[in-house]
């Protein structure tokens, strides 16, 4: 019943930020269609953006309440205001006055400095994105403001199909003070764009569908495919042994005759790791990113989710919370492992489940919040409003808790898997070369982002740079291949791990898959400094903590794969041999 509610309170509250204005996109000759000024801000800084009327002298309509926003668009910083702006639908202009704007000298100092600094803004008409400058610094005249905005709009039917918006007349920035008026003109025009084809028009199909996507793919499949032949080469290898042994154990009465190999570790592989509380939690939470990101591609190849300002934030906020289900039950089950094998942590599991239902979404409400301090203190429009984080925490203790202490009962009550018992006595790890050391572990990372750079690069771009990337079909594949190579990798790792004698394998497969985000981190800081041309503190500042971000959810996914396929083998391998 508490399931059932907290599904009803996640869907009404999605629903109720959804609602919009602009529902039919359907108009009548003459019907007033709005302009939704949303954000204005330097070029070279996408998320260093302003209130329309907050920083600069604009003509300001005569009510500036904003447009009650989704869930997604409070999020990403979208604050809808309707301009004055007296926009008929198929009703040509040939030149209004917006507003004549009498500028103090303060005034006219910012507005100078935002002309230099390449501060542009957009604007909005019918759920439609257009940009356009606030001026151009010139070197004759100085910073130059464009006084007039020209419409250009399509129709097809009776919807619009196009917006265009161009900025035009420049006049010098009145040093000391003076006196700006600001007019616009608007143009209909019939087109023969359908409705559900309007969006394309704004991807960048000469930059995204290229060639490099599928010679990307090739590479990272001969990559795949060189890593399952060493599996199979380890997995035959095992078999051998196992037959080898067991037919020297009938013929014999012996154990093992063999001093070293990974069979002599078999009462040590599953003993309990340390911090096994939080590998559950990990381990749980990496699961619930997995489902939630074939979740998210699914949804977005299914719909056109660049087309609904804030959708794909809203739909990720949902579905990681009716996901929560799937990370309680795997941490619940992988903890019934551990609990088996020392009974003295048996209690362990309130932790373990708290830690799961706690660990990622306090991570990152931290930095949010920090970053909500920021961007107050910058008068930016990046803050969070107050009603959206309360509804977040809503979602989280409603939905999100319920599942995950749901998901977590129903993993403690799953059947444990027979695995061999565990020794009292530690034995002790050869001194040799470890295939555990730090730069090891590092160095394995390396082949799951090569998997992943490229598309790495496309993301970037569409996020930092004013691209609406939608080529997730592509996504689809190189992630599967990304899990299947790191799946590939660590088994590999594993094998030589405990052959060596060391049987910590469980942090150590973990980690493997972890050290991918390292490289995408690194990525991240050249792609910052050399294809970007980003300044000031804060734009630095809100980059690298969503970079920062963005790698803990990949290790957190990438090692979750690593020790899922590790343990898979481990279990698989010890399972075949007789043993006690």
């Amino acid at each position: 019943m508490r399931a059932s509610t907290s599904y009803l309170l996640c869907a009404l509250a999605a629903a109720w930020f959804a609602s919009a204005d602009e529902a039919s996109h359907v108009y009548k000759d003459g019907e007033d269609v709005w302009v939704w000024a949303n954000k204005i801000g330097p070029f070279n800084n996408p998320l260093e953006t302003y209130g329309f009327f907050d920083v600069l002298p604009l003509c300001k309509p005569q009510s500036t309440t904003p447009r009650k926003p989704s869930l997604g668009e409070a999020l990403a910083g979208d604050e809808l205001i309707k301009l004055d702006v007296d926009l008929k639908f198929k009703v040509d202009v040939d030149r209004a006055t917006i507003c004549t704007k009498k500028l103090t000298a303060s005034e006219a100092k910012a507005l100078e400095s935002a002309v230099t600094d390449q501060y542009w803004y957009q604007l909005y008409i019918d759920d439609l994105p257009t940009w356009a400058a606030l001026g151009r610094d010139t070197k004759e005249g100085g910073p130059m403001v464009y006084t007039h905005q020209r419409f250009s709009l399509g129709f097809n039917g009776n919807q619009i199909v196009i917006a265009n918006l161009t900025a035009a007349v420049k006049v010098p920035v009145p040093v000391g003070g003076g006196e700006l008026t600001f007019t616009y003109s608007v143009e209909w025009h019939e087109c023969a764009v359908e409705f559900s084809q309007r969006f394309r028009r704004y991807l960048d199909e000469r930059f995204f569908e290229n060639k490099i996507h599928w010679v990307a793919v090739l590479n990272s499949l001969l990559m795949l495919f060189v890593l399952a032949c060493f599996v199979m080469i380890v997995l035959l290898r095992m078999r051998a042994d196992c037959a080898r042994y067991e037919k020297e154990l009938d013929d014999e009465g012996v154990e093992f005759r063999d001093e070293s190999g990974w069979k002599l570790i078999h009462r040590e592989v599953f003993r309990v790791p340390p911090n096994h509380v939080l590998l559950c939690a990990l381990v749980g939470t990496g699961y619930q990113l997995i489902v939630l990101c074939f979740g998210l591609i699914f949804i977005a190849i299914a719909s056109v989710v660049y087309a609904d300002r804030g959708g794909l934030a809203t739909y990720a906020v949902v579905t990681y919370a009716i996901t929560s289900a799937v990370a309680g039950y795997a941490s619940g089950k992988q903890f019934v492992q551990y609990a088996a094998a020392g009974p003295a942590i048996s209690k362990d599991w309130i932790k373990t489940m708290l830690y799961t239902a706690c660990l990622l979404p306090f991570t990152v409400s931290a930095v949010l919040l920090f970053l909500n301090f920021v961007a107050h203190y910058y008068n930016s429009q990046q803050v969070i409003p107050v009603y959206t984080i309360f509804v977040m925490i809503l979602i989280w203790f409603f939905v999100s808790l319920p599942l995950v202490v749901i998901g977590t009962l129903m993993g403690r009550h799953q059947k444990r898997e027979e695995v061999p018992r565990v020794s009292q006595i530690p034995r002790q790890i050869p001194e040799k070369w470890r295939y555990s050391s730090p730069l090891t572990i590092v160095a394995g990372g390396i082949l799951p982002f090569g998997s992943i750079y490229i598309e790495l690069y496309f993301v970037y771009t569409s996020f930092w740079k004013y691209k609406f990337y939608y080529v997730y079909g592509y996504m689809l594949v190189v992630y599967t291949i990304c899990i299947l190579i790191t799946m590939c990798l660590s088994v590999v790792f594993t094998y030589y791990l405990l052959n060596s004698e060391d049987y910590r394998w469980q942090w150590v497969s973990f980690s493997l898959g972890a050290s991918t985000s390292l490289y995408v981190f690194l990525d991240a800081v050249y792609f910052f400094f050399f294809k970007t041309k980003m300044t000031g503190f804060f734009m630095t500042l809100f980059y690298f903590a969503y970079t920062s971000l963005f790698c803990l959810g990949l290790a957190i996914l990438c090692g979750t794969v690593s020790f899922v396929a590790a343990d898979a083998f481990a279990k698989r391998i010890y399972r075949n041999i007789k043993l006690e």
